[in-house]
Order: C-alpha cells, then structure tokens, then sequence
C-alpha cells in the first residue's frame, strides 16, 4: 500500500491548475450510455474512481480511452446492461449506470454499491424515482433489477436534495415520453454540468441549480463533445492548505462562483482572498481566527466534503470553533488521528468542539476516507516535523497525484509503496 511521507511546516506558494471535477466527470461518463456513438470528454482527472468507471463501461461493452486529460467513450457496441457486483462494490458512483441503462434498455441489473465508509447513504431516493416513471424493481439479495420498456414522465419529490438520485432521475427522465419535473432537487454545479452535458446531446432540460427541474422527454440522443467544469473540493483543499501553512497561492481554471460559502469562512478566519475571473489568489501570514460555528449542509451551503479540511485549519486558529455535520453520520473519522498530532478536539454525536492549538505536530496517521485523507495531508503540511499518511489509496479516488500538486507549490511530500500499486479489478 502506499503512503505519503510530508516534511511540515514549509509555507506553500506558487500556482496550481485545478483539474476536473470527478463528481461531475462520473455522472457525465454514465450518461454517454444514452447515445449511440462516440462521445469525447475533456478536463477529465486521472483518478482511481474515474479508471473504475471506465472500467464498468467496458465491461458493457463500451470501447473507452483516457489519455492527457480526455476520455473517448464509444457506446455502439452496448449490449449488456447488468453491472458486475465486484466492481460495483469498488465506488458507489456505478449507481449512476441505473438511470442512463434503463432508459436505454429497459431493463438494468446492479447490486448495492461501495466506497467510502462514511456513514449509511441509501439509494431509496433513486429506487423511488425511477418507480415513479413507471420502472419494476425487484431486489434480490444485493441485487436490484429494474424493469421500464415505457418510461413516462411524472412529477416527482424528493424526500432530501439528493445529488446522486437528483441526476440518476434526470438520466432516465431524457428518454421517457412526457414532461418529469423534480422538486426538492439538489442544487449541486455537478448536477448544472450534468444539464449542460445532457441538453448537448439533444435533452431538453431546464432549471438545474434550482431546486426544480423540469425535463421534457426526447426520442433519441446524439454523441457529442463536452468539457467538464473544475474540481471544487480539489479547490477547496488547497484553499485551506495554503491557509493552514500560512502560505500565498494562486488557483487558476476554478469557479470562484462555486464556492462562495468556503470563501466566506476563510475571509471570517482572516484569509485573504482576491478573485479574478477565474483565478484565485488566497495567502495567509498570521495565525487564523476561530469560527463560532459552521454547519454542513447541501449545497449552496457548506460542503460536508470540505468538513474535514476546514477542521485542520480550525484546529489551528486562535479561539473555540464549533463545526456542525449535518450530512453523512460518519465523517468525524479524521478527528481521532487530528488529536494524535496534537489537535484538541472533541466529538459529541454530530457536533465538533474544536480548541485552537498554537500548532500541530509530526505523527504516523490514516485516512479512512477520501476527505479525511486530504484533511491529514493537509495537516502534515501544516504540521511541524514529519508526517507518515497511510492507506492513500482513499485520496487517489478524488485527487489526482495529490503529492505533485503540493509539490508544485513548494511541499516536501513524497509517495512511497511497499507494492506495485494496480486496480483489483476481476478478469
């Protein structure tokens, strides 16, 4: 496995080029399925999940190749539309083939899917929703098979403003006849990319970004070639790295616009943040302040996937914080192994109680999930002395070479493997 071995306490400065966002890149390469042809797609990250999801397609039947940044995708030999089990317990993105398989086959087998351990996420809402287009599920064991040679449009709400069943409804919603319109939809960019994408191919759907939307049923889509938008965590982490090393560094090809609740954190902590465009310049020369309180929500609120990043920064401010998660039940794994660096935190349910220390130490750690991990990176950039990250794996799903980036910025972080890494896929 392999693990990354910082040197902390070494301010980060320079410019990074933020890559695309793989919660937009992976729906996106699940709704290629509803085309028959060629479909290519730039700005798209090396990441493990993204080479997973390749993968599956393959699998069906797809001939895919990512290379440099794009991925081809050729769906004309599609002829299967049962997702492996073994590859489906790797990422529970492969949810996103429900949508895209029934609407083009009428018929989609997939088991329950994995990834991160980070509390209990159903998938009542997706199974729900494509009931409500007139979909038959039947769930055998792990198994869920659906049924819809006749998808029809219908009005449908969700319980929660779920991403994942906001965009697996869209994907089968295109093809059925009529109009569906979803209420309580999440408002997430990753669900406005998935719009742009689809509505290039020949959908017509409005009102992404919005908590109702409205797509009227097309008979047939066509390939076509999409860029997709950059990542917003990738941002928001170095964001936070840079503050939490009191460093000066300058993102370029970001969305400012997406992150507008993390910059008003981090201005009240007292970073200082210039926006141009599409660049950003954040430095930080002086101990940050601490934030009375910050609650997870869905978007445009603040996201539960920079909870545990923000924490570093606040365990590192002058004064008592409060961080509330309000998401995922789960996501405090990360505090246990922040405390062994000298952190002082504390856990009451839901609720983190966060006493600023003056500063963070060297520590052998690991990360239990994708966000905690960068989290403890971002620790072991601030801390001081040497920092040992294990199970990196959990990173490599949603960071692209996370050492080259903070390496490019100025970072002593090296990857080390005590064996020859590979994706455990099936033959």
């Amino acid at each position: 496995m392999d693990k990354l071995v910082i040197e902390g306490g070494r301010p980060l400065s320079g410019s990074i080029r933020i890559h695309g966002a793989k919660n937009a890149a992976l729906p996106i390469m699940a709704a290629s399925l509803l085309a028959d042809g060629e479909i290519t797609l730039h700005n798209v990250p090396h990441l493990l999940d993204i080479e997973v999801m390749l993968y599956i397609l393959e699998r069906l039947g797809c001939t895919c190749r990512h290379e440099q940044g794009t991925v081809t995708i050729n769906t004309s030999l599609v002829r299967s539309h049962d997702v492996p089990e073994d590859l489906m317990k790797q990422m529970r993105s492969s949810i996103f083939l429900m949508g895209p398989l029934l609407a083009r086959f009428g018929r989609v087998s997939v088991y329950q899917p994995g990834g991160c351990a980070i509390g209990e996420r159903k998938i009542d809402l997706h199974l729900r929703g494509l009931e409500a287009l007139g979909a038959q599920i039947e769930e055998q064991d792990q198994q869920i098979i659906c049924h819809g040679a006749n998808l029809t449009g219908a009005d449908i709400h969700l319980d929660f403003p779920s991403v994942g069943a906001t965009e697996n409804i869209m994907m089968a919603a295109v093809l059925a006849e009529g109009t569906t319109t979803i209420f309580n939809a999440a408002r997430e960019p990753e669900i406005q990319d998935l719009q742009h994408f689809l509505n290039a191919m020949g959908a017509r759907i409005m009102g992404a970004g919005t908590d109702t939307i409205t797509i009227n049923g097309v008979e047939k889509l066509q390939p076509c070639t999409y860029e997709i938008i950059p990542d917003r965590i990738v941002a928001g982490t170095v964001m936070i790295a840079a503050a939490a090393t009191r460093g000066n560094v300058t993102l370029t090809h970001c969305n400012p616009a997406h992150l507008t609740s993390l910059i008003h954190v981090l201005k009240r902590t007292g970073v200082q943040i210039t926006v141009c465009n599409d660049i950003m310049t954040v430095s930080c020369m002086t101990r940050p302040k601490s934030v009375d309180r910050i609650v997870t929500s869905p978007y445009p609120s603040f996201p539960t996937d920079l909870q545990s990043q923000i924490m570093v920064l606040l365990s590192l401010a002058d004064g008592f914080s409060v961080m509330k998660e309000t998401v995922f039940e789960g996501r405090f794994k990360h505090v246990d192994e922040l405390n062994v660096m000298g952190a002082d935190i504390s856990v009451d349910l839901n609720a983190a109680f966060i006493r600023g220390v003056p500063r963070l130490y060297g520590a052998t750690v690991e990360a239990t999930d994708l966000r905690a991990g960068a989290a403890l990176v971002i620790a072991g950039l601030a801390a001081q002395g040497k920092t040992i990250v294990e199970q990196v794996h959990h990173i490599d799903r949603g960071y692209d070479q996370i050492e080259k980036l903070f390496q490019s910025l100025g970072a002593s972080v090296e990857r080390q493997s005590t064996v020859s890494k590979q994706l455990d896929f099936a033959n």
